[in-house]
């Protein structure tokens, strides 16, 4: 692309064009939250133990087939965007950034799957994974849509109970 001086603009760093793709994606994800929580100003309150969040957001189990779907899905969850998923699909286009999630159900359990997608942050301060239900201190989050979730608590378990049968 020529700039109006006739120089080349710079390409993109491959490590910008990861964090523009996070951040147009936390945008878009943000702004489906507001069709998803119907109560989105308040989250069910959960205990943290350690790193993990041990009892279920809802008391209602998750759907494995709505998580796949949510994981698969540009327009929820998109955890493609950033994870191999083993049942993507023959030529489906996934992301490296995050590790694979193939055997990630034999790996870690429930509650340690629940507090990477309720807040990544307390496992890794240095995540670049989004916080899927968490509100507070988030930063680069459009005004319109701060203090929503990504997804609500029964997506979260729907997500969860998906990603326990990958083993």
């Amino acid at each position: 692309m020529r700039r109006k001086t006739g120089t080349l603009k710079p390409a993109v760093t491959t490590g910008a064009a990861i964090a523009a793709a996070l951040v147009a994606s936390l945008l878009s994800a943000a702004a489906r939250a507001q069709d998803l929580q119907e109560n989105s100003s308040a989250l069910r309150p959960y205990t943290v133990a350690g790193k993990t969040i041990p009892q279920s957001l809802t008391g209602v189990p998750g759907d494995a087939a709505s998580g796949r779907s949510i994981a698969m899905n540009r327009d929820t969850g998109d955890c493609v965007l950033c994870h191999a998923l083993p049942d993507a699909g023959a030529g489906s286009v996934h992301g490296s950034v995050g590790p694979p999630l193939a055997g990630v159900g034999a790996r870690l359990s429930a509650a340690e799957l629940r507090m990477r997608l309720v807040d990544p942050t307390r496992v890794n301060p240095d995540s670049v994974m989004p916080a899927y239900y968490r509100i507070q201190q988030l930063t680069q989050v459009a005004n319109a849509y701060r203090g929503k979730p990504v997804l609500n608590a029964q997506q979260v378990e729907d997500v969860i109970a998906y990603l326990q049968g990958l083993r």
